[in-house]
């Protein structure tokens, strides 16, 4: 016998199929067997509907809501301390056994928390609904100091800002890097499932650039070969007050070089031409000069492959003189959320 799959019917087909069947059985006599066999139904199906229906009556026919449960099985206030801990911490801070937040993590936090066992698919559609997406994660250090960084928003780049003001200076946001000629970045288009292969030099070599920005949209740079030194970044403030042609704010991070003796030693002798400031250990996030090596390091040099160091160098030199060019570039490097207070 071939039977039929209810379930490929309509709920009012399916609750007419189970009302005949079990007045068949109920009323008529007919044995479930010989009613299974008339219906093109499983004997299972008809054992259950007429458990149904001595259980519950005719309501017990009525066919149900179809699909998955509209109703989320957490409560609301479940969801909202799931999402605090998605946001606010990360898995191996709750002793979970990862580094991110996947589907997988959110799995293992509802059974630890709620003792609520879900899917991964189940798990997708709660973040989807919490308005949670996949993102590329920022790195912050552990040694980090939340309050200084509260301190250096709330009381410290103020009072910089009020002084810039007051005095006619012009704040600088200054940053140093290295440039490897073995850097990727991007993407590039390709037959699916055949990775691309992008030639170049075996060699590596490098050099290095300082720059320094303004929410104006002002670049001060120098690329160069050497290591990064007391000489280098005196070269680079001398350079920087001539350009600039009025008295110089410039915010850096501790780099041993920004705070050496000799370094001091010349702004002691400069003072009225140049001062620095120290953004918080630890907190490259706050610096928008961040903004600009990475987008050195995608177009200039992640994007074109320099057959030697002269080449390297004369393409980041070329890059960032064209981005000199473009204020409104070197504007758009203020707006991201972290350093927007300095815009």
């Amino acid at each position: 016998m071939k039977t039929k799959d209810a379930r490929s019917l309509s709920p009012d087909a399916q609750e007419d199929l189970r009302r005949r069947v079990v007045k068949a059985v109920v009323e008529s006599g007919m044995s479930q067997t010989e009613s299974a066999r008339v219906f093109s139904v499983s004997r299972q199906a008809v054992n259950g509907w007429v458990r149904t229906y001595g259980a519950r009556g005719a309501a017990g026919l009525k066919a149900g809501p179809k699909g998955r449960p509209r109703r989320s099985r957490l409560a609301g206030h479940q969801a909202a301390l799931a999402v605090r801990l998605i946001e606010g911490r990360c898995p191996d801070q709750l002793k979970l056994p990862f580094a991110l937040w996947t589907r997988e993590a959110v799995v293992g936090l509802l059974a630890e928390r709620f003792g609520l066992s879900v899917s991964v698919w189940t798990a997708g559609r709660y973040l989807s609904r919490w308005g949670l997406t996949p993102q590329k994660p920022l790195r912050r250090a552990y040694e980090q100091d939340a309050a200084a960084v509260r301190r250096w928003l709330a009381e410290e780049y103020p009072a910089i800002r009020d002084e810039a003001k007051a005095g006619g200076a012009e704040i600088h946001w200054g940053d140093e890097m290295g440039l490897r000629s073995d850097c990727q970045a991007g993407r590039s288009y390709g037959r699916r499932g055949k990775t691309p292969v992008v030639p170049g030099t075996g060699q590596r070599f490098g050099c290095n650039m300082i720059s320094s920005i303004t929410n104006r949209g002002t670049l001060r740079f120098m690329v160069f070969q050497k290591r990064f030194t007391a000489s280098v970044f005196i070269d680079f403030l001398t350079r920087l007050v001539r350009q600039s042609g009025r008295k110089v704010l410039l915010i850096v991070d501790g780099h041993p070089v920004h705070r050496s003796a000799r370094v001091k030693r010349w702004l002691a002798a400069h003072a009225e031409a140049i001062r620095l400031h120290y953004l918080p250990g630890y907190s490259p996030e706050l610096n928008p000069d961040e903004y600009l090596n990475n987008d050195v390091k995608a177009n200039s040099v992640g994007r074109r492959r320099a057959k030697d160091k002269a080449e390297l160098m004369a393409n980041v030199r070329g890059y960032l003189r064209s981005t000199q060019k473009m204020p409104e570039v070197v504007r758009s490097f203020f707006r991201a959320q972290p350093v927007r207070y300095a815009a």
